[in-house]
């Protein structure tokens, strides 16, 4: 049973079952003191420690927000601008959430640590104020009455009566406070239900509406995550191809390092041990100096560089070099040395030594001395695969028997075939005498092979069918620029082409849209093929690193050439000349500026692409212990391709000249349903009733300007709402 009830009529009686209910409920109020007090000294502790939480996640943020990273090369993929900005979204991310957070602890003590602590001192603290003047009062009025009763009898009749009027008071008085006081005591006991708990109900729904606006907050940023997810794998598929590339030209100049020596037209450096000559008795010593000679103009630049130093650059001394002889060792005990003849000193010898019998040759060949060695042979042909007829015809067999016969089939073109069966239907499909197979009809090659020996032949042709003269052409655009200045450039390029690598070009890229077409099935997305593709049609002259790094490019340009490969070989390019912009940066979806305070996060745009499942395997995918792999192009994503593009917090959009093309002279909009067609180039997911969700290649209609800054209005299937306008092209 709990407490028994104080009755007020026990208060005249003030037995001692009266006394022990009392005491009873005393001993309940000191226990909900001390409870109230820890509870308090908890919270306290509580709040402090999640304010040094929030310190260390701001201070995380800080950190994230503040690194950068740096890329190899002169550009940056629309993928690599999106994961180098990711960073900044995670920090405004936690900073978003540690800001709700602080709110919450600001809530914590207005709701449960001041009402609690209220509760305490006044009603409890109240309560012990009346128990002390209970106390007090009982003391006196039983030392009263002892004392009354203590009196002589025979006393005078007076004083007896003063006696008894002065104790009644004092009864009456005693009793009045013994009701209050167990009315008080009876109050708080009901009160302290609804006091304490009220306060903590409060707290938990406090910390519940922290924790939903966690859970909106991860709503909204998983939109963005996914779009991200697609950056990361495009950009780590990437990765894989170049990777390949890097070890492969790696091992190519390990094996023969000094025919890819760095050398250019205009100048040639290197490492060399410089004489300097000293008075007697002290003789001469070598100093190592890292040499360039400009050929045309026959200086000599001379570095001071030691390793061992801690790289420290010396003074740089320049020289004219006359003439170049090699210095015998008959003359000098010691190898790979020259005489050098200075133009600006008569009479003066330079004595250099080379560092090995090859840097021996290659500096006497820079330098106009007697022993010039050729170098770099040109790369010997595995076939002699010409871009004629009968590699037309091969290119259009091989298409037909690959759409027939296995349009479906998973990894298409990133599954290699046996390495001597690709070379020996290479070289049946090339010859003139015995190229009349017909793929679509014969067993004997399977699919995987056809498509390894298409690459194959792609690989082996002289030039790249996309040209060397044009590589530098077509990579520029891909660094830069809108998605509709950079169509428009390649489209120019494209028919710059010599006529038959256009025509060959332009089959194979309707092709790879078909393959692409399927890709539920065969996985292989438009990205991916880019992947494959992009260093078969188009590689640079020279075999570098930093060629190697605009790998990437490779892959964009290819994946515009088979996204619009209608537009781009059906029909000739505009009369302007190409656009390429430096001053590209991914598109973003200018929020409107509507009243979702209540929202901590600007709301990610989520890209409408399905994450295919595929196995991350490697290239060579489906060989045989035996087979070798026929490209290093191979890898694939598994995901989904697409252009992507991260919503960023509300702001003002920027003013885009395709507003003036719209409507010159008129932004109020349009009247009776009149304006433009315009062409979706990136996916999007309506946020709100008023906009638009649509996917790429959408045809908007009735396009015009809207008074929203950013946003254009135009009609899809029907529905008329808001588009951003740096997601579509004007037709």
């Amino acid at each position: 049973m709990g407490l028994h009830p104080l009755e007020f009529s026990e208060c005249y009686l003030d037995s001692p079952g009266f006394r022990e209910k009392i005491k009873a409920h005393e001993a309940e109020l000191d226990k909900t003191n001390r409870f109230i007090k820890e509870l308090y000294k908890d919270g306290k502790n509580l709040i402090n420690a999640t304010k040094q939480l929030g310190l260390a996640q701001r201070k995380f943020a800080h950190s994230l927000g503040e690194f950068q990273f740096e890329y190899i090369g002169d550009a940056k993929t629309d993928d690599e601008k999106c994961i180098d900005e990711s960073l900044q979204e995670f920090s405004n991310f936690l900073k978003n959430l540690e800001d709700q957070r602080e709110l919450m602890m600001r809530n914590i003590t207005e709701t449960l640590m001041k009402p609690l602590e209220k509760f305490r001192k006044e009603q409890l603290g109240t309560a012990k104020a009346e128990r002390k003047k209970f106390e007090k009062e009982t003391e006196k009025y039983y030392s009263s009455l002892e004392k009354l009763l203590n009196m002589s009898a025979k006393k005078k009749e007076p004083q007896l009566q003063e006696a008894d009027i002065q104790v009644e008071t004092i009864r009456q008085h005693f009793q009045e406070e013994s009701l209050d006081y167990v009315c008080k005591l009876q109050e708080i006991q009901e009160r302290k239900k609804f006091d304490c708990v009220e306060p903590m109900l409060a707290f938990f729904q406090t910390v519940f509406t922290f924790y939903h606006q966690g859970f909106e907050l991860a709503k909204d940023f998983d939109h963005y995550k996914k779009a991200l997810q697609i950056n990361i794998q495009n950009t780590r598929s990437r990765f894989e191809g170049t990777r390949v590339e890097v070890f492969e030209l790696m091992k190519r100049i390990r094996e023969v390092p000094q025919e890819y020596r760095q050398t250019s037209p205009i100048s040639s450096e290197g490492y060399l041990y410089v004489q300097e000559k000293r008075p007697p008795p002290f003789g001469s010593s070598w100093v190592k100096r890292y040499c360039t000679f400009v050929k045309e103009q026959k200086i000599l630049h001379m570095v001071t560089f030691d390793h061992r130093s801690g790289g420290k650059i010396g003074e740089t001394e320049s020289v004219t070099l006359k003439s170049c002889v090699r210095k015998s060792t008959d003359a000098l005990d010691r190898r790979f040395c020259l005489d050098i003849e200075i133009t600006d000193r008569p009479g003066t010898v330079l004595t250099v030594q080379s560092l090995s019998e090859d840097d021996h040759k290659f500096w006497m060949h820079a330098m106009g001395g007697k022993e010039p060695v050729s170098l770099t042979p040109p790369p010997r042909q595995l076939f002699d695969a010409q871009l004629d007829d009968v590699g037309l015809a091969f290119v259009k067999n091989a298409i037909s028997a690959i759409e027939i016969r296995g349009i479906n089939d998973q990894g298409l073109y990133r599954v290699v075939g046996v390495s001597s069966k690709v070379q020996k239907l290479l070289s049946l499909m090339i010859d003139e005498k015995s190229n009349d197979v017909d793929l679509c009809a014969s067993e004997e090659w399977d699919v995987k092979t056809v498509t390894s020996t298409l690459k194959l032949y792609l690989r082996s042709l002289p030039e790249p069918l996309m040209t060397y003269g044009l590589y530098k052409d077509f990579i520029a655009p891909a660094k830069g620029g809108s998605p509709e200045s950079r169509s428009k450039a390649i489209h120019c390029l494209v028919h710059k082409l010599p006529e038959s690598n256009r025509l060959v070009l332009g089959l194979l890229m309707k092709h790879l849209a078909t393959v692409a077409a399927h890709s539920k099935k065969n996985l292989m997305t438009v990205a991916n093929l880019g992947v494959v593709f992009g260093p078969t049609l188009m590689r640079p002259q020279e075999d570098t690193v930093a060629a190697i790094m605009d790998l990437k490019f490779q892959n964009i340009v290819v994946e515009i050439l088979i996204e619009q490969h209608e537009t781009i070989f059906g029909d000739l390019p505009a009369s302007s000349p190409m656009s390429t912009t430096p001053g590209f940066s991914a598109p973003t979806r200018q929020s409107k500026k509507l009243g979702r305070t209540n929202r901590p996060l600007a709301v990610y745009n989520p890209q409408s692409l399905d994450l295919q499942t595929a196995s991350p395997t490697s290239p060579d995918l489906g060989s045989n212990s035996d087979e070798a792999s026929l490209g290093s192009n191979e890898s694939v994503s598994s995901q989904s391709s697409g252009a992507t593009a991260s919503e960023t917090p509300p702001e003002k959009a920027n003013h885009d000249p395709l507003l003036s093309s719209l409507c010159p002279g008129d932004s109020t909009g349009v009247t009776g349903g009149s304006g433009r067609r315009a062409k979706a180039v990136y996916p999007c997911e309506a946020e709100y009733d008023s906009e638009l969700s649509f996917q790429v290649g959408a045809i908007f209609s009735a396009v015009a300007p809207s008074r929203e800054p950013g946003w254009l209005e135009g009609e899809l299937e029907g529905k008329r709402g808001l588009i951003p306008e740096n997601y579509v092209e004007m037709l």
